[in-house]
């Protein structure tokens, strides 16, 4: 349940309102309220919503969040491909640019949370994470991975990662996923699947990276290609 996830992730429940025979969540000391018979469906989003409600109040990370030496997941030490000497796992992102479908970014959190990303940065034209269908589609990673809101890819470059764009066809210089170097301090940037990476941020990347596939299709879902780069990102981490 999406209120037990906020619990669990800290965060500040402010009120709960449980309809029917349904039972609060616990592990928070917010006041309980009781709604009447056909309420809840009156102020729903869904039309068949879940017995409980919560106010949740909102929050994103700051980009510091993303700095290397405070993102990396602790390791056994290990310094070969994708460990930092200092015996963390060199920490990966991701950068949406103007990606507005809530579905997709709510499984790119989906994903991006369940593969370890030290955090995802909402760039410009992205829809609210906290739109309530992004909400539900990212099955609670909003409230585990960090999200950054209004963060440069300048920034997130400045505190020492490299930078792969994604392209959904073979632009000169760019890599199949199979053979890139996903290994250090990585942010992949994935734009809609409109009109992909915009010119602005591709003039400042160190790399494109592809996703092959064998059949007719054009280009993948982009939450699609986030969970795959997603896994291998985490499998160059071991």
């Amino acid at each position: 349940m999406l209120i037990g996830e906020a619990v669990r992730g800290g965060w500040d429940v402010l009120a709960q309102f449980v309809s029917g025979d349904a039972v609060a969540v616990t592990g928070c000391d917010a006041p309980v309220f009781s709604l009447g018979d056909g309420v809840l469906e009156r102020v729903a989003s869904t039309e068949s919503p879940q017995p409980n409600l919560a106010v949740v109040s909102r929050r994103t990370s700051s980009l510091a969040r993303l700095e290397l030496g405070t993102a990396g997941v602790s390791s056994s030490g290990d310094t070969s491909a994708g460990v930092s000497s200092s015996g963390t796992r060199a920490p990966w992102a991701m950068y949406l640019d103007a990606v507005s479908d809530p579905g997709n970014l709510g499984t790119i959190l989906r994903s991006a949370e369940a593969m370890g990303a030290a955090g995802v940065v909402l760039g410009s034209g992205t829809v609210d994470p906290f739109n309530p269908k992004v909400v539900r589609a990212s099955a609670g990673a909003l409230f585990h991975v960090p999200v950054v809101e209004g963060a440069t890819l300048a920034e997130v470059k400045s505190l020492g990662y490299r930078v792969l764009a994604t392209s959904s066809h073979e632009q000169a210089g760019s890599q199949s996923l199979r053979d890139a170097d996903l290994s250090g301090a990585v942010c992949v940037v994935l734009g809609s699947e409109a009109h992909g990476v915009s010119a602005e941020l591709a003039s400042s990347v160190d790399g494109w990276i592809r996703v092959d596939h064998a059949g007719r299709a054009e280009s993948l879902n982009v939450a699609m290609a986030a969970t795959i780069i997603s896994y291998e990102l985490s499998r160059a981490r071991p």
